[in-house]
């Protein structure tokens, strides 16, 4: 018969950046503890508020499942001495397994004679193995950031102070720096009480007795519903930000939703300090119009009911008046700094030891912005825009609004440049450059935020590598990947004519000049192409371009961005649909031909050689197209370019037809090979087409 088990670990209240983390891993390793104890179960269950996590395992079985299997030894030749006795490494796979040496016997594998054992294991009641399984796989969770308490050398992410473990109504006894299992668990801390649970399936309802919704996606629902029935009512939009929402479900054991209101004269302060700082400081739900304008209200969410309500709202108010009342202050005085002044500061401001102060890499940003207007030849204006938001584009870095909100660089550098008189191109620029700040979001919308964010980013990461920072494995503390995944995104977004290796050379030589590359130059250039080869696959797979269409494409180089892309687009429409047939015999003719073309020795081809007609037909084929399929791939028109590649394949199966291309006399097979060589280079300009899978 199966029962239902319960594990609840009560704690103090925890960051709430951790709880659904901890959440996870205590799903997860109460689940492999479980398969790998051979203990059958159903359906896992996990729940946390911030003061405890939990997890409830359905129809969990009385006793561990038995086990008979064939284990698998050493060798013949080494589970065997000279002598024909068993060797040290036999004997001690005897120990590991359990078995005596005596019930050996061999099996051949692969033409290998091994030892193999029978191994059997009778289970062992559930409830008498649970108690160290369940200490175990409690006190190995790990967290952010651990803490110790007491005399106690457990590290846990809070002190516990409870403990539930219970298998059907049995508890299961456990004790973990000094605090011993049991049926009594915990309610809200104001409103709720102690109560006990008497099997595991009681409990949600329990809790919800005693103030607690223990369910994360319920809490989640009923504070979405609650919002949502709110801006209903008032005719409001109220933003709800999925990473604040987040941490609101693991702030609260008993959500209720409330708003206030505040001084409308705060609304000349720019509506994203206000937003920055209900959100960051005060966890706020800000309240918009229709047209995404702030009016002068907030949301929050109480954990707790609604006794009173009115008063938690006035308090709230009071709390927030005192922050925006920091944010005007902040505002006014950020004001009477002068961007020259601002820019001095800079120069005292150390962006890395071995990379210069963040002047440096103003003066660097500088430097690259103009390099990369000259590559794309800018007009004159947009080069001096250019010129003057990469000069300034840090200088809210020492602004006390920016020093508060981070959040706020770019934002704030926009607001500040307009009030000094700087162009409207500068500092809608100023803000752009950090753009795409995250996975999703937009790219520069102006040339001139383009070029700066371009400048800004190819040289953070090229000082990193030019120093030997480069991101492995999950490590990648200055976020290089997002920064290429940025740069990539922005030459997509604009259709830059800026090759890769542009971008990599007029970097390298900025740090070459300000002695920053501590590494071989020849070896950081190719390490920022393996770096960026990883984005442009992601780029291509996020639209959805099979894994062998972005090898074939890649395979021929990546080093123009947007031809890559068109490249891929047309290799897709081609082999996907009802042209996949009529593609694929195109492609396995253009195939036959590339893969003799690799044994050439020479590209040059004297049609004086050519000892058959349709030697002749298909270089004839072939010179009349070549131009074309190289000007269609340069201007993206890489469709084009295939269609032209496809008319050679019927010169192609004739020449097949007919030739012997290794022949024996060693001139005309080197013509031939030359022949298909040309080919191949052709077809090399739109995908490596062998690496295609049908």
């Amino acid at each position: 018969m199966a029962k239902d088990l319960l594990l609840e670990i009560g704690l103090e209240e925890v960051p709430a950046r951790f709880v659904r983390g901890a959440m996870n891993q205590l799903k997860e390793k109460t689940v492999k503890w479980l398969d790998s104890a051979r203990i059958g179960h159903g359906a896992v269950e996990a729940y946390a508020t911030p003061r405890r996590i939990a997890v409830l395992v359905r129809d969990v079985e009385e006793k561990q499942a038995d086990v008979n299997e064939e284990v698998k030894g050493p060798s013949r030749k080494i589970a065997l001495d000279e002598q024909g006795e068993w060797s040290k490494a036999a004997l001690g796979f005897a120990r590991s397994q359990g078995v005596s040496p005596e019930d050996f016997f061999f099996k051949e594998l692969a033409g290998v004679e091994y030892v193999y054992a029978n191994k059997s294991s009778i289970g062992t009641v559930t409830s008498d193995v649970l108690p160290e399984g369940l200490t175990a796989l409690t006190t190995a969770m790990s967290f952010p950031k651990n803490m110790r308490w007491g005399a106690y050398d457990l590290r846990f992410v809070r002190p516990i102070r409870w403990l539930v473990a219970l298998f059907g109504d049995e508890i299961v006894p456990l004790e973990i720096t000094a605090v011993q299992s049991g049926k009594t668990t915990r309610g809200h801390r104001f409103l709720g009480s102690e109560t006990i649970v008497s099997e595991p399936s009681a409990y949600v309802e329990r809790l919800r007795e005693q103030q607690v919704i223990a369910d994360v996606a319920e809490r989640e629902a009923l504070i979405v519903e609650q919002i949502k029935s709110l801006a209903a009512e008032k005719g409001w939009h109220i933003d709800i930000k999925e990473d604040l929402l987040e941490e609101v479900v693991f702030l609260v054991e008993y959500p209720n939703v409330l708003f206030g209101s505040f001084d409308p004269a705060f609304l000349n302060i720019p509506q994203e300090v206000l937003i920055t700082s209900m959100r960051e400081h005060q966890r706020y739900f800000p309240v918009l119009d229709n047209e995404g304008k702030l009016l002068p209200y907030f949301v929050t969410v109480r954990n707790g009911d609604r006794t009173s309500i009115e008063s938690v709202a006035k308090g709230n108010e009071k709390v927030l008046r005192a922050r925006l009342s920091d944010a005007k202050f902040f505002y006014g005085e950020d004001q009477k700094l002068a961007i020259n002044d601002a820019l001095k500061k800079l120069e005292a401001i150390v962006y890395h030891e071995e990379l210069g102060t963040v002047a440096d890499k103003v003066r660097r940003i500088v430097n690259t912005a103009g390099k990369i207007a000259n590559a794309l030849q800018l007009d004159a204006q947009t080069s001096d825009d250019a010129a003057r938001t990469a000069a300034i584009c840090k200088f809210d870095l020492v602004t006390q609004m920016v020093y508060e909100f981070p959040e706020l660089q770019g934002i704030m550098g926009e607001d500040y440049a307009r009030k000094a008189g700087e162009r409207e191109s500068v500092a809608r620029a100023i803000n752009e450059h950090y753009q795409p700040r995250f996975a999703g979001d937009r790219a520069p919308a102006s040339v001139v935020g383009a070029v700066v964010s371009l400048a800004d980013k190819i040289d953070t990461i090229v000082g990193c590598f030019s120093i030997g920072i480069i991101p492995t494995g999950s490590q990648d503390p200055y976020a290089l990947r997002r920064q290429a995944a940025g740069i990539v995104q922005i030459v997509l977004a604009h259709g830059l004519k800026l090759p890769l290796e542009t971008l990599f050379d007029l970097a390298l030589d900025i740090h070459v000049t300000a002695g920053s590359l501590k590494r071989d130059r020849a070896e950081v250039r190719k390490d920022l192409y393996e770096f960026f080869s990883l984005r442009v696959k992601n780029v291509l797979t996020e639209q959805n371009v099979r894994y062998d269409v972005v090898d074939a494409v890649m395979a021929v180089g990546f080093n123009d961005l947007s031809q890559t892309v068109d490249r891929a687009a047309a290799v897709t429409a081609c082999a996907a649909g009802d042209r996949r047939d009529e593609f694929k015999g195109v492609v396995d003719a253009l195939n036959r031909a590339c893969n003799l073309a690799s044994k050439a020795t020479s590209t040059e081809v004297n049609a004086k050689l050519f000892a058959e007609d349709v030697e002749a037909a298909l270089y004839s084929a072939w010179e009349a197209v070549q131009a074309d399929i190289t000007a269609f791939v340069e201007q993206g028109r890489t469709a084009e370019a295939i269609a032209k590649l496809a008319s050679l394949k019927t010169p192609i199966n004739a020449y097949f037809d007919k030739v012997m291309v290794m022949a024996e006399d060693e001139a005309i097979r080197a013509n031939r090979l030359a022949t298909l060589s040309a080919i191949a280079g052709s077809v090399l300009k739109v995908a490596d087409l062998t690496k295609l899978v049908w």
